[in-house]
Protein backbone atom coordinates (compact mmCIF):
# COMPACT_ATOMS: atom_id res chain seq x y z
CA UNK A 1 0.00 0.00 0.00
CA UNK A 2 0.97 3.31 -0.58
CA UNK A 3 0.22 7.41 0.25
CA UNK A 4 -2.37 7.98 3.34
CA UNK A 5 -2.17 4.28 3.88
CA UNK A 6 1.32 4.22 4.86
CA UNK A 7 1.50 7.31 7.21
CA UNK A 8 1.68 6.58 10.94
CA UNK A 9 -1.55 6.23 12.91
CA UNK A 10 -2.00 8.47 15.97
CA UNK A 11 -3.84 6.38 18.43
CA UNK A 12 -6.43 9.44 19.64
CA UNK A 13 -6.66 10.20 16.05
CA UNK A 14 -8.01 6.31 15.20
CA UNK A 15 -10.37 6.74 18.01
CA UNK A 16 -11.66 10.38 17.10
CA UNK A 17 -12.46 9.01 13.32
CA UNK A 18 -12.93 5.63 13.73
CA UNK A 19 -14.78 4.40 17.10
CA UNK A 20 -16.35 7.51 18.77
CA UNK A 21 -19.04 7.02 16.24
CA UNK A 22 -19.48 3.24 17.12
CA UNK A 23 -20.47 4.87 20.59
CA UNK A 24 -23.87 5.74 19.36
CA UNK A 25 -24.35 8.36 21.79
CA UNK A 26 -24.88 5.91 24.26
CA UNK A 27 -25.49 7.26 28.07
CA UNK A 28 -21.97 6.42 29.98
CA UNK A 29 -20.34 5.74 27.13
CA UNK A 30 -19.77 9.76 26.90
CA UNK A 31 -18.56 9.70 23.06
CA UNK A 32 -15.55 7.74 24.29
CA UNK A 33 -13.79 11.16 25.82
CA UNK A 34 -13.07 9.27 29.30
CA UNK A 35 -10.75 6.29 30.67
CA UNK A 36 -13.86 4.75 31.76
CA UNK A 37 -17.26 3.98 31.00
CA UNK A 38 -20.48 3.63 33.01
CA UNK A 39 -22.86 0.92 32.72
CA UNK A 40 -27.06 2.42 33.29
CA UNK A 41 -28.25 0.18 35.39
CA UNK A 42 -32.44 -1.91 33.91
CA UNK A 43 -34.16 -2.12 37.05
CA UNK A 44 -35.51 -5.60 36.95
CA UNK A 45 -32.88 -7.01 34.96
CA UNK A 46 -29.35 -8.94 35.07
CA UNK A 47 -26.01 -7.63 33.16
CA UNK A 48 -24.59 -10.67 31.52
CA UNK A 49 -21.09 -10.14 30.38
CA UNK A 50 -19.31 -12.44 28.25
CA UNK A 51 -15.71 -12.46 26.67
CA UNK A 52 -13.86 -13.84 23.78
CA UNK A 53 -10.25 -12.78 21.91
CA UNK A 54 -9.34 -13.99 18.87
CA UNK A 55 -5.71 -14.44 16.95
CA UNK A 56 -4.72 -13.95 14.07
CA UNK A 57 -3.53 -17.19 12.36
CA UNK A 58 -4.32 -18.98 15.54
CA UNK A 59 -8.72 -18.00 15.35
CA UNK A 60 -9.01 -16.86 11.79
CA UNK A 61 -7.08 -17.34 8.98
CA UNK A 62 -3.96 -14.60 8.03
CA UNK A 63 -5.28 -11.93 5.50
CA UNK A 64 -8.80 -12.35 6.49
CA UNK A 65 -10.19 -9.00 5.86
CA UNK A 66 -10.49 -6.82 8.63
CA UNK A 67 -14.10 -6.23 8.35
CA UNK A 68 -14.96 -9.76 8.44
CA UNK A 69 -12.69 -10.02 11.27
CA UNK A 70 -14.55 -7.14 13.04
CA UNK A 71 -17.86 -8.82 12.18
CA UNK A 72 -16.95 -12.20 13.17
CA UNK A 73 -15.77 -11.15 16.72
CA UNK A 74 -19.18 -9.81 17.41
CA UNK A 75 -20.95 -12.28 16.15
CA UNK A 76 -18.77 -14.84 18.07
CA UNK A 77 -19.63 -12.57 21.31
CA UNK A 78 -23.01 -12.23 20.52
CA UNK A 79 -23.38 -16.52 20.12
CA UNK A 80 -22.62 -16.23 24.04
CA UNK A 81 -25.51 -13.55 24.82
CA UNK A 82 -27.84 -15.92 22.38
CA UNK A 83 -27.03 -19.05 24.65
CA UNK A 84 -27.37 -16.83 27.62
CA UNK A 85 -30.95 -15.89 26.30
CA UNK A 86 -29.69 -12.21 26.67
CA UNK A 87 -30.41 -8.99 24.53
CA UNK A 88 -27.85 -6.95 23.08
CA UNK A 89 -26.42 -3.90 24.38
CA UNK A 90 -22.82 -3.14 24.28
CA UNK A 91 -19.51 -3.90 23.99
CA UNK A 92 -16.07 -2.94 24.75
CA UNK A 93 -13.06 -3.67 22.79
CA UNK A 94 -9.12 -4.12 23.43
CA UNK A 95 -7.42 -4.52 19.65
CA UNK A 96 -3.03 -5.35 19.24
CA UNK A 97 -2.56 -4.34 15.69
CA UNK A 98 0.67 -5.43 14.04
CA UNK A 99 3.28 -2.88 14.04
CA UNK A 100 2.73 -0.85 10.41
CA UNK A 101 -0.71 -1.82 10.09
CA UNK A 102 -2.16 0.62 7.67
CA UNK A 103 -4.96 3.52 8.20
CA UNK A 104 -7.24 1.20 5.59
CA UNK A 105 -7.02 -1.46 7.94
CA UNK A 106 -8.65 0.00 10.70
CA UNK A 107 -10.77 1.82 8.47
CA UNK A 108 -12.07 -1.34 7.27
CA UNK A 109 -12.33 -2.76 10.51
CA UNK A 110 -14.41 -0.37 12.25
CA UNK A 111 -16.65 -0.37 8.99
CA UNK A 112 -16.93 -4.04 10.03
CA UNK A 113 -18.23 -2.89 14.06
CA UNK A 114 -20.38 -0.11 12.27
CA UNK A 115 -22.33 -2.39 10.29
CA UNK A 116 -23.03 -5.59 12.62
CA UNK A 117 -23.19 -2.83 15.76
CA UNK A 118 -25.89 -1.03 14.20
CA UNK A 119 -27.51 -4.97 12.60
CA UNK A 120 -27.37 -5.72 16.41
CA UNK A 121 -28.43 -2.20 18.45
CA UNK A 122 -24.14 -2.77 19.88
CA UNK A 123 -22.89 0.33 21.32
CA UNK A 124 -19.28 0.91 21.79
CA UNK A 125 -18.76 1.87 25.66
CA UNK A 126 -14.84 1.85 25.35
CA UNK A 127 -11.75 -0.07 25.12
CA UNK A 128 -8.37 -0.26 24.11
CA UNK A 129 -5.95 0.03 20.86
CA UNK A 130 -2.00 -0.69 21.82
CA UNK A 131 0.52 -2.18 18.99
CA UNK A 132 2.47 -5.07 18.72
CA UNK A 133 5.37 -6.97 17.50
CA UNK A 134 2.74 -10.24 16.78
CA UNK A 135 -0.22 -10.70 15.01
CA UNK A 136 -3.55 -9.08 14.87
CA UNK A 137 -5.21 -9.50 18.62
CA UNK A 138 -8.71 -8.56 18.70
CA UNK A 139 -11.25 -9.18 21.85
CA UNK A 140 -14.74 -7.85 22.78
CA UNK A 141 -16.38 -8.01 26.39
CA UNK A 142 -20.15 -8.48 25.31
CA UNK A 143 -23.15 -6.73 27.87
CA UNK A 144 -26.50 -8.25 27.55
CA UNK A 145 -29.78 -7.92 29.61
CA UNK A 146 -31.95 -10.84 31.28
CA UNK A 147 -34.88 -10.91 33.40
CA UNK A 148 -33.22 -10.57 36.85
CA UNK A 149 -32.76 -14.18 37.89
CA UNK A 150 -33.05 -15.66 34.06
CA UNK A 151 -29.79 -16.16 32.42
CA UNK A 152 -29.94 -19.61 30.87
CA UNK A 153 -26.87 -21.72 32.24
CA UNK A 154 -25.08 -24.46 31.27
CA UNK A 155 -25.63 -26.26 34.57
CA UNK A 156 -29.96 -27.28 35.23
CA UNK A 157 -30.21 -30.04 32.74
CA UNK A 158 -32.42 -32.75 34.65
CA UNK A 159 -31.75 -36.71 34.13
CA UNK A 160 -34.30 -37.51 31.53
CA UNK A 161 -34.18 -34.26 29.65
CA UNK A 162 -33.58 -34.33 25.91
CA UNK A 163 -30.85 -32.56 24.65
CA UNK A 164 -31.25 -30.49 21.38
CA UNK A 165 -29.60 -28.04 19.10
CA UNK A 166 -30.74 -25.14 16.70
CA UNK A 167 -29.62 -24.90 13.06
CA UNK A 168 -27.20 -27.50 11.22
CA UNK A 169 -23.87 -28.72 12.63
CA UNK A 170 -20.97 -28.70 10.86
CA UNK A 171 -20.87 -25.88 8.21
CA UNK A 172 -18.68 -23.63 10.23
CA UNK A 173 -15.76 -25.99 10.03
CA UNK A 174 -16.75 -27.20 6.47
CA UNK A 175 -16.36 -23.65 6.05
CA UNK A 176 -13.01 -22.83 7.55
CA UNK A 177 -11.52 -25.95 4.65
CA UNK A 178 -12.71 -23.80 2.17
CA UNK A 179 -10.71 -20.33 2.70
CA UNK A 180 -8.23 -20.02 0.10
CA UNK A 181 -9.91 -22.62 -2.36
CA UNK A 182 -9.85 -21.18 -5.68
CA UNK A 183 -13.51 -21.97 -6.30
CA UNK A 184 -14.96 -22.31 -2.25
CA UNK A 185 -18.54 -23.03 -1.63
CA UNK A 186 -19.87 -19.56 -1.00
CA UNK A 187 -22.98 -20.95 1.33
CA UNK A 188 -20.12 -22.67 3.66
CA UNK A 189 -17.65 -19.98 3.23
CA UNK A 190 -19.95 -17.26 4.56
CA UNK A 191 -21.47 -19.63 7.42
CA UNK A 192 -17.57 -19.61 8.77
CA UNK A 193 -17.05 -16.02 8.21
CA UNK A 194 -20.02 -14.60 9.19
CA UNK A 195 -21.97 -16.84 11.91
CA UNK A 196 -25.44 -16.16 13.05
CA UNK A 197 -25.78 -15.71 16.64
CA UNK A 198 -29.26 -17.40 17.93
CA UNK A 199 -30.61 -14.58 19.18
CA UNK A 200 -34.16 -15.31 17.82
CA UNK A 201 -34.05 -18.24 20.35
CA UNK A 202 -33.97 -15.73 23.32
CA UNK A 203 -38.23 -16.38 23.87
CA UNK A 204 -38.19 -20.10 23.53
CA UNK A 205 -35.39 -20.22 25.73
CA UNK A 206 -36.91 -18.20 28.77
CA UNK A 207 -39.76 -20.26 28.43
CA UNK A 208 -38.36 -23.70 27.97
CA UNK A 209 -34.70 -24.28 28.17
CA UNK A 210 -33.22 -25.68 31.61
CA UNK A 211 -29.61 -25.49 30.21
CA UNK A 212 -28.09 -23.95 27.20
CA UNK A 213 -24.19 -23.10 25.58
CA UNK A 214 -23.45 -21.80 21.77
CA UNK A 215 -21.48 -24.48 19.63
CA UNK A 216 -18.02 -22.91 19.16
CA UNK A 217 -15.50 -26.03 19.88
CA UNK A 218 -17.73 -28.37 18.97
CA UNK A 219 -21.30 -30.44 19.49
CA UNK A 220 -20.16 -32.92 21.01
CA UNK A 221 -17.38 -30.53 23.43
CA UNK A 222 -20.21 -28.07 24.08
CA UNK A 223 -22.83 -30.21 24.88
CA UNK A 224 -21.07 -32.26 27.19
CA UNK A 225 -20.18 -29.22 29.16
CA UNK A 226 -23.69 -28.54 29.95
CA UNK A 227 -23.42 -32.66 31.23
CA UNK A 228 -20.82 -31.76 33.63
CA UNK A 229 -22.36 -28.26 34.85
CA UNK A 230 -25.37 -30.83 35.35
CA UNK A 231 -24.18 -33.21 37.12
CA UNK A 232 -25.29 -35.80 34.77
CA UNK A 233 -24.03 -38.05 31.51
CA UNK A 234 -25.33 -37.74 28.25
CA UNK A 235 -26.22 -39.63 25.39
CA UNK A 236 -25.66 -37.95 22.19
CA UNK A 237 -26.84 -39.64 18.73
CA UNK A 238 -25.23 -38.76 15.44
CA UNK A 239 -27.92 -40.35 13.19
CA UNK A 240 -30.38 -37.28 14.34
CA UNK A 241 -27.86 -34.79 14.10
CA UNK A 242 -29.60 -31.65 11.43
CA UNK A 243 -26.64 -31.24 8.71
CA UNK A 244 -27.18 -28.58 6.18
CA UNK A 245 -27.76 -29.65 2.36
CA UNK A 246 -23.85 -28.19 1.56
CA UNK A 247 -23.12 -30.19 4.46
CA UNK A 248 -25.18 -33.57 3.30
CA UNK A 249 -23.46 -33.53 -0.24
CA UNK A 250 -19.63 -33.15 1.62
CA UNK A 251 -20.93 -36.29 3.57
CA UNK A 252 -21.92 -37.84 0.25
CA UNK A 253 -18.14 -37.72 -0.89
CA UNK A 254 -16.89 -39.12 2.22
CA UNK A 255 -15.54 -42.97 2.45
CA UNK A 256 -16.31 -43.29 5.93
CA UNK A 257 -19.82 -41.99 7.50
CA UNK A 258 -18.79 -42.52 10.63
CA UNK A 259 -15.75 -40.38 10.54
CA UNK A 260 -17.03 -37.92 8.18
CA UNK A 261 -20.34 -37.50 10.80
CA UNK A 262 -18.02 -37.73 14.03
CA UNK A 263 -15.72 -34.43 11.89
CA UNK A 264 -18.70 -32.70 11.87
CA UNK A 265 -19.71 -32.89 15.42
CA UNK A 266 -16.66 -32.22 16.85
CA UNK A 267 -14.87 -29.18 14.12
CA UNK A 268 -16.47 -26.46 16.02
CA UNK A 269 -17.40 -22.79 14.76
CA UNK A 270 -21.10 -23.50 14.23
CA UNK A 271 -22.06 -20.66 16.77
CA UNK A 272 -25.65 -22.74 16.90
CA UNK A 273 -27.10 -23.04 20.48
CA UNK A 274 -27.27 -26.59 22.21
CA UNK A 275 -29.63 -27.09 25.11
CA UNK A 276 -31.63 -29.21 27.66
CA UNK A 277 -35.38 -29.35 27.72
CA UNK A 278 -38.37 -31.32 29.17
CA UNK A 279 -39.58 -33.99 26.45
CA UNK A 280 -42.89 -32.21 27.27
CA UNK A 281 -41.90 -28.53 26.32
CA UNK A 282 -39.83 -29.90 23.20
CA UNK A 283 -42.76 -28.86 20.79
CA UNK A 284 -43.69 -25.70 22.20
CA UNK A 285 -39.59 -24.83 21.88
CA UNK A 286 -39.86 -26.01 18.30
CA UNK A 287 -42.72 -23.61 17.90
CA UNK A 288 -41.45 -20.55 19.27
CA UNK A 289 -38.25 -20.49 17.67
CA UNK A 290 -37.03 -18.75 14.04
CA UNK A 291 -35.28 -21.49 13.25
CA UNK A 292 -35.40 -25.54 13.56
CA UNK A 293 -34.68 -27.26 16.88
CA UNK A 294 -33.71 -31.02 17.05
CA UNK A 295 -33.25 -33.49 19.60
CA UNK A 296 -30.25 -35.66 19.10
CA UNK A 297 -29.65 -37.12 22.66
CA UNK A 298 -30.91 -37.29 26.05
CA UNK A 299 -29.12 -36.48 29.40
CA UNK A 300 -29.56 -39.45 31.95
CA UNK A 301 -27.45 -40.44 35.35
CA UNK A 302 -24.06 -40.72 35.58
CA UNK A 303 -21.09 -38.85 33.76
CA UNK A 304 -19.44 -38.49 30.32
CA UNK A 305 -21.00 -38.61 27.11
CA UNK A 306 -21.56 -41.44 24.98
CA UNK A 307 -21.49 -41.05 21.51
CA UNK A 308 -23.58 -43.15 19.40
CA UNK A 309 -24.11 -43.76 15.29
CA UNK A 310 -27.23 -45.86 14.22
CA UNK A 311 -27.37 -47.84 17.99
CA UNK A 312 -23.60 -48.35 18.01
CA UNK A 313 -21.33 -46.44 20.44
CA UNK A 314 -18.23 -44.42 18.66
CA UNK A 315 -14.75 -44.29 20.37
CA UNK A 316 -14.12 -40.34 19.37
CA UNK A 317 -10.44 -39.70 19.82
CA UNK A 318 -11.41 -35.66 20.53
CA UNK A 319 -14.56 -34.16 21.69
CA UNK A 320 -13.72 -30.66 19.78
CA UNK A 321 -11.53 -28.10 19.73
CA UNK A 322 -8.53 -27.76 22.65
CA UNK A 323 -7.81 -24.44 23.52
CA UNK A 324 -3.40 -24.10 24.25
Amino acid sequence: MSGADDRPVDEFEAIARLMRPLAAGAPGAFDLLDDAAVIPSKPGFDLVVSKDAMVEGVHFPPGMARDLVARRLLRTNLSDLAAKAAEPFGYLLAIAWPHGAAWSEREAFAKGLAEDGERYGLSLFGGDTVSTDGPLTVSATILGWTPQGGMIRRGGARAGDMLAVSGAIGDGGLGLAEVGRADPDPWLLNRYHLPDPRLGLRDGLRAYARAAADVSDGLVADAGHLATASGLGLTLHLSAMPVSEPGTAWLHRQLDRAAALTHLATCGDDYEVVLAVAPEDLAALQAAADVPITAIGRFEAGQGVRVTLDGVELRLSRAGYVHD
